[in-house]
């Protein structure tokens, strides 16, 4: 299986003990993307490892230091495919400074409920659907212990 270009990125929650809200980011760019949500994270540059890239990321489109939580495993050896050409490594998150705001690649930010309507209140980028479910799986499984 090729590498893929990794992709790191983050489901900010309001308490990583016990999730109730989940941060979306609303994508200004590029056309194709423009008006769907997200989760905030970017890519890996040379010489960073992952978890600096995606604290690094967070400080530059949102302002914000966040604490990791628990990762959200793909089924991809690199986490989750985008695309042919990307795969996206994920972990919850919790802000730990900062108010989160639309400095790099967002338009508006929006906090949503940690439900089954997750998927219907935004739009979604279509690669990020699955994500939104296996939070919502994850969520579920770790208050129901």
């Amino acid at each position: 299986m090729p590498l893929l270009k990794q992709i790191v990125a983050v489901a900010i929650v309001d308490d990583l003990a016990a999730p109730g809200k989940l941060l979306a980011a609303r994508r200004n760019r590029p056309e194709s993307l423009a008006g769907l949500w997200e989760f905030p994270g970017g890519k890996v540059e040379p010489g960073e490892s992952e978890v600096e890239a995606v604290h690094r990321e967070l400080r530059e489109e949102l302002g914000v230091e966040i604490r990791l939580g628990a990762s959200i495993p793909g089924p991809h050896p690199q986490g989750w495919q985008l695309n042919e050409k990307a795969a996206m490594r994920m972990w919850f998150a919790q802000i730990i400074h900062g108010e989160p705001d639309t400095l790099d690649g967002h338009d508006q930010l929006a906090w949503l409920t940690l439900d089954d309507t997750l998927n219907n209140v935004v739009q979604w980028i279509p690669a990020d659907a699955p994500i939104v479910a296996a939070c919502l799986e994850q969520v579920r499984a770790s208050v129901s212990k």
